[in-house]
């Protein structure tokens, strides 16, 4: 047997992968995250599957369905929100997998902060004014964050900032930033993105704590910092599809046409 840890997306049913809706399909157990996956994705369970919601569970809880079902012979689709790579609490089940030499595979997903950038309606990658992005998140309640891991030296490179797990710690965001930023840099907040009461939420610095607290959001948001987040801004075209400037699938368009004459 094997365990597939799918990614499904953010939230919107028709946002993860064939391949995850395939195995999805094919497995006789689902173990997925109900709070953070909709029940439409383990709907496409056979009949018959042990679907079970993982949200009350515990590693323990969650390795020991999944021992019994090896010895059952039957493969175990392990479904996570967004891509199971990035902050999916996999790392301590695998260790647990390669204990006891059960085999696994991960499926990957649509991360949240793709999902949002959709959502928006823009790039997060623009010519000459952000061109990096920062995935990270806050010490909070849950782990603490690795030494040289703050807001404060991330911030420092004026990349694009993706901040996780922090909507209830919006004052201290302010406060590392906008030193660094600027007051009126702009920030945007995604809530909840890919689900039906999804909420985008335009900002800067200076006053997206406020705009967040009137909505009464406090889980299930990402933070975004970065002068790229601009709804509107001037920027030069990207060089890809310069005709002044040649790549290995298109050569010069003068160089071309002396070739051409001389022919």
């Amino acid at each position: 047997m094997t365990v597939y840890f799918i990614g499904a997306g953010p939230g919107d049913p028709d946002l993860i992968t064939v391949k995850g809706r395939r195995l999805i399909e094919h497995c006789p157990v689902c173990l997925f995250a109900g709070s953070l996956v909709p029940e439409a994705v383990v709907a496409y369970a056979p009949k018959g599957a042990r679907v079970m919601d993982t949200a009350a569970m515990t590693l323990t809880d969650t390795h020991r369905e999944i021992v019994e079902a090896h010895q059952r012979g039957e493969d175990v689709a392990r479904v996570h929100s967004g891509d199971p790579s990035l902050y999916g609490a996999i790392a301590e089940q695998i260790r647990k997998l390669k204990a006891e030499g059960i085999r696994f595979e991960i499926i990957p997903g649509v991360s949240a902060y793709a999902a949002a950038a959709a959502a928006m309606g823009q790039e997060l990658t623009v010519p000459e004014v952000a061109q990096s992005l920062v995935l990270t998140r806050m010490s909070m309640q849950s782990t603490s964050m690795p030494a040289g891991e703050t807001l404060e030296n991330f911030g420092r490179s004026g990349a694009t900032l993706v901040i996780h797990l922090a909507i209830r710690n919006m004052r201290e965001i302010e406060r590392q930033l906008v030193p660094l930023y600027g007051a009126g840099c702009p920030v945007v907040v995604a809530y909840r993105v890919g689900w039906p009461d999804q909420m985008i939420i335009r900002g800067t610095l200076g006053d997206i704590r406020l705009k967040v607290r009137k909505q009464k959001i406090t889980r299930t948001a990402l933070v975004f910092v970065g002068p790229g987040m601009a709804e509107t801004q001037d920027f030069v075209d990207s060089a890809l599809y310069d005709p002044a400037k040649p790549h290995v699938l298109r050569p010069v368009v003068g160089v071309e046409l002396v070739e051409e004459h001389n022919t």
